[in-house]
């Protein structure tokens, strides 16, 4: 037979006192979730520059594409004059793409349907610059596979 204590208050310490989580660590895991925090709003409300934002270069060349969007997975690509390039079923990154611009976009009010802009760079950088929003995606940054998806695109779009 166990002895059960007959009266029992749980707490956070033991019964010799000492802290079952000290102090310390507590105030250093507020910290930790704190400190970043402090460091966003004092960049955000002095109007700081973004810093991470890769240096542009030289564009070697620049369309324009229409990212439509379809079923849940589904985009219909077009050129800027509305002309259609390839309706894709499973886009994948494209349609990754297409819904982050499609959110930027009707945060902002704009008309989704407006083009954005694909930009390469002579330093074989690939990316998706939306004029009307600031959005941007570095499409090289994700894989060699997702970069290539945008580039079937404007093989398509250039032939």
């Amino acid at each position: 037979m166990t002895h059960t204590p007959e009266h029992f208050t749980p707490g956070f310490r033991r019964d010799d006192n000492n802290d079952m989580i000290p102090v310390g660590l507590v105030r250093a895991m507020f910290a930790l979730a704190l400190v970043p925090l402090a460091l966003v709003a004092m960049a955000t409300f002095t109007g700081r520059e973004p810093a991470a934002i890769p240096d542009n270069g030289a564009a070697v060349q620049e369309w324009q594409l229409r990212l439509v969007a379809g079923d849940a997975q589904a985009v219909t690509v077009q050129a800027a004059d509305g002309t259609h390039i390839d309706r894709l079923d499973h886009g994948g990154f494209v349609t990754v793409v297409q819904n982050g611009l499609q959110t930027a976009r009707r945060r902002h009010g704009i008309d989704p349907a407006l083009p954005l802009r694909i930009v390469a760079f002579e330093n074989g950088r690939l990316s998706a610059i939306d004029d009307h929003t600031n959005y941007r995606v570095e499409l090289d940054v994700f894989g060699a596979d997702n970069k290539a998806a945008f580039e079937r695109l404007l093989t398509t779009l250039n032939n």
